[in-house]
C-alpha cells in the first residue's frame, strides 16, 4: 500500500524589512516566503502572519543589532521550532551582508542558491 502523497513544507524566512527581502531575493533559487516584520512584532502580527507559519519551515534572519536581536527574542518565543540565521555582526544588516557571504549563510542552511555566488570571493569576516 503507497503512503498518501504529502506536499513538502513551504520554506518561509522571516527579516526585518524590505531591503532585507530584496536582498534574499538576489541569492535564492527556489520559491520561497519571505514574511516582513518591519522591524516590530505586534500581537495583530503575530495573529495575522505567525499563526499560520505553524506548519511551515520557518528560518529567522534578522540583523545583529540590538532591535534584530529583540525581534529574534520574541521570534523564539512566538515560533519555538524557527531555525535561526545569522549575518555576523561586522556587516550588522542583513541588506548589508555581502551576497557570497549571505548565499554562504543560506546555502548551509539547506536552500537552493545562486551557485556563483559561492564561488566568488567573499571576505569571511
Amino acid at each position: 500500500m503507497t503512503e498518501p502523497f504529502e506536499p513538502a513544507p513551504r520554506k518561509v524566512i522571516v527579516v526585518e524589512g524590505k531591503t532585507d527581502e530584496e536582498r534574499l531575493l538576489q541569492v535564492l533559487m527556489e520559491p520561497v516566503t519571505i514574511v516582513c516584520t518591519r522591524g516590530t512584532l505586534s500581537y495583530e502580527k503575530v495573529e495575522e502572519w505567525i499563526v499560520p507559519l505553524q506548519d511551515a519551515d520557518v528560518y529567522v534572519l534578522v540583523d545583529a543589532d540590538k532591535p534584530g536581536m529583540k525581534l529574534r527574542s520574541q521570534l523564539k518565543q512566538e515560533l519555538p521550532n524557527a531555525r535561526h540565521l545569522y549575518t555576523t555582526r561586522v556587516y550588522r544588516e542583513v541588506a548589508r551582508t555581502p551576497l557570497p557571504y549571505l548565499a554562504k549563510i543560506l546555502h548551509t542552511a539547506h536552500f537552493v542558491i545562486d551557485e556563483q555566488l559561492l564561488e566568488e570571493n567573499g571576505q569571511e569576516p
